[in-house]
């Protein structure tokens, strides 16, 4: 049996950002996660600078070996309807392609880890985990995203009667002939919302590869809501129409939208396992990656006492930065106007340049209203 102070079950930005602190706070922690790294993670994957910061990541020293894509502007509107294009001065946000991303960022944290590997059997002994009869630890934290064996462990069903968006996407490497009949440039990505406003669509270019996506809180029919989008897309001319790649689906929910137990007696929840994506815009990997710092911080604080009650300091803090955790209906609009906001309102905000960027860019996409959060 293998002892550790610390077992992280999910590598991912999450997870990661969590271990790469507790390991500067001395303590001995182990990654558990069912695949092995580099991975293939499919993400639109775009990172602001306050992000880079709160990671203490050099864009320099990143970019030597990773792609790492600098946006200076955006394309919004409706799908199927007029286009504005917002520009900026200076670097607003990065793409990273996040198989690439979750590697360094594991690799970086120098912990032990575990991959390949099934969280196949956990149970409680006095005031420890056993865990696949491997590892004995006081604390174990969920970072598996959505579908996160310990969540499910603290009672989450997924699929259930949780309110998840649901998304498909796809990233390829364009041939020459594909990059020819792609008009989309690679500083800025595109965003076009549904008609309904109950998701949106994007295009993001990241040198020669190409992420297309669309995700919607109301998932009916979502291969069609995509097969449309690519359909428009291809006409206009966007993106190639020779696409081969299989589109691969993925879920989450938006913070305020998740009923999930966040910390129990050694047991506590980050990232997408607890549901952290802003509700405006859907973006989760910043709000993870300062979930898996404040945990950090969190747990260092208890000095070994991993009680529930002392835990709730953790709790607390994400509240601190990410605010109440209320339920959110859903409109992305509704951070602005009345919860009934009609589609009317909707497309007058994407149909109007000034709401476009310091709304829909600035204070959903960006979160420039808020500064980072340093270790």
């Amino acid at each position: 049996m293998e002892a550790c102070d610390v077992l992280i079950v999910g590598g991912g930005p999450a997870g990661s950002t969590c271990a790469w602190q507790l390991k500067k706070a001395g303590l001995d922690v182990v990654i558990l996660d069912k695949q092995t790294f580099p991975r293939h993670k499919v993400c639109a994957g775009w990172v602001t600078p306050a992000v880079l910061t709160s990671l203490e990541v050099d864009y320099n020293d990143y970019a030597k070996d990773h792609i790492i894509q600098p946006i200076t502007s955006f394309i919004t509107g409706m799908i199927g309807g007029k286009e504005i294009r917002t520009e900026y001065k200076a670097v607003v946000s990065y793409g990273i392609r996040r198989g690439e991303f979750d590697h360094y960022l594991l690799k970086r944290a120098d912990v032990r880890t575990d991959e390949g590997v099934k969280l196949e059997e956990i149970r409680r002994d006095g005031q420890h985990w056993i865990v696949n009869n491997k590892y004995r630890t006081p604390l174990v934290i969920g970072a598996g995203g959505h579908f996160c064996p310990i969540a499910r462990f603290m009672g989450a069903k997924p699929g259930s009667k949780e309110a998840a968006v649901k998304a498909q996407e796809v990233e390829f490497l364009m041939s020459e002939q594909q990059k020819t009949q792609c008009s989309v440039a690679e500083e800025t990505p595109e965003l076009y919302f549904c008609p309904d406003l109950l998701g949106y669509g994007w295009i993001f270019r990241k040198g020669d590869y190409l992420n297309i996506g669309l995700g919607r809180q109301d998932n009916h029919s979502l291969s069609k809501h995509v097969t449309r989008f690519v359909d428009d897309l291809v006409a206009r001319g966007k993106v190639p129409g020779d696409i081969k790649e299989k589109f691969l689906g993925h879920a989450y929910l938006l913070y305020g939208d998740s009923p999930r137990k966040i910390v129990d007696d050694g047991m506590l929840l980050i990232g997408d396992s607890i549901g952290l994506a802003y509700p405006q815009s859907g973006e989760g990997i910043r709000p993870a990656i300062e979930s898996g710092l404040l945990a950090a911080k969190a747990i260092i604080a208890a000095n070994k006492q991993y009680d529930r009650k002392t835990m709730d300091n953790y709790i607390n803090m994400l509240t601190q930065r990410l605010g109440k955790m209320e339920k959110q209906t859903a409109s992305p609009f509704t951070e602005t106007f009345l919860p009934k906001i009609t589609q009317f309102v909707g497309k007058q905000i994407l149909s109007n340049r000034w709401a476009s960027r310091h709304i829909v860019i600035d204070r959903w996409f960006l979160h420039n209203n808020q500064a980072p959060l340093r270790a």
